[in-house]
């Protein structure tokens, strides 16, 4: 009985091995090609830049991992990759907001507020992508983040239906790199399968036009 039970959790756990490295090899394999610089990026006319999310410290200031993905969509915005800025973050309480801290900075750098848009929905990678297209009407976006991070960026924004390309903001090192890469790796086979089933966002929405200004957004 006991053996019986350890092979079929063998088996169980070769299965989900197979799957993971499987749905991981695909995401980056596809995408790879996709990930340009800014030089590049630049005559790409993007309906938008997606700039994607991360940790905002306590007094609104962005960890240094989003000021990074930060002045990589700015400078893709001063280069002309796209029109608009779609801050695409964590707005899930009261007192924590990704998105009003991404616009702050930006206008701090030059650009203009009406030209930001905020995502306050974009609560996981997949999701600002799928808000991208079925709430900012996206068709073809350049996305700015860390490269271990544009690759499932990418495959769900090419498998929901929006030509994207990356630009990396690899602008440094950082102290937890290493798990950003292991926790990585489970989060694009999660993608994988919520681009296959077309899984919605938590919350979609009105539309919004990128045509009006950014300041509806907040």
């Amino acid at each position: 009985m006991i053996k019986a039970l350890l092979k079929i959790l063998c088996t169980c756990i070769a299965v989900v091995a197979i799957v993971v490295g499987a749905t991981n090899a695909l995401v980056v394999l596809t995408t790879e090609d996709d990930i340009v610089s800014v030089d590049e990026a630049s005559g790409y006319q993007a309906d938008a830049i997606v700039v994607l999310g991360a940790s905002v410290f306590a007094d609104g200031t962005p960890s240094t991992i989003l000021q990074d993905r930060l002045d990589c969509g700015i400078a893709l915005y001063k280069a002309g990759a796209a029109p608009k800025i779609i801050m695409s973050g964590d707005n899930s309480t009261e007192h924590y907001n990704e998105c009003a801290a991404m616009k702050r900075y930006a206008i701090a750098q030059g650009v203009p507020s009406e030209d930001i848009f905020c995502d306050h929905a974009g609560f996981s990678t997949y999701e600002s992508m799928y808000r991208a297209k079925n709430v900012f009407g996206c068709s073809r976006v350049v996305i700015a983040t860390q490269t271990y991070h544009l690759y499932r960026a990418l495959y769900s924004a090419h498998a929901l239906g929006v030509d994207a390309i990356g630009v990396a903001s690899d602008y440094r090192s950082y102290g937890k790199q290493t798990w950003y890469d292991v926790r990585e790796i489970p989060a694009r086979t999660k993608d994988f399968f919520k681009a296959l089933f077309d899984v919605p966002s938590t919350y979609v929405g009105d539309p919004i036009s990128l045509d009006q200004s950014g300041d509806v957004t907040g």
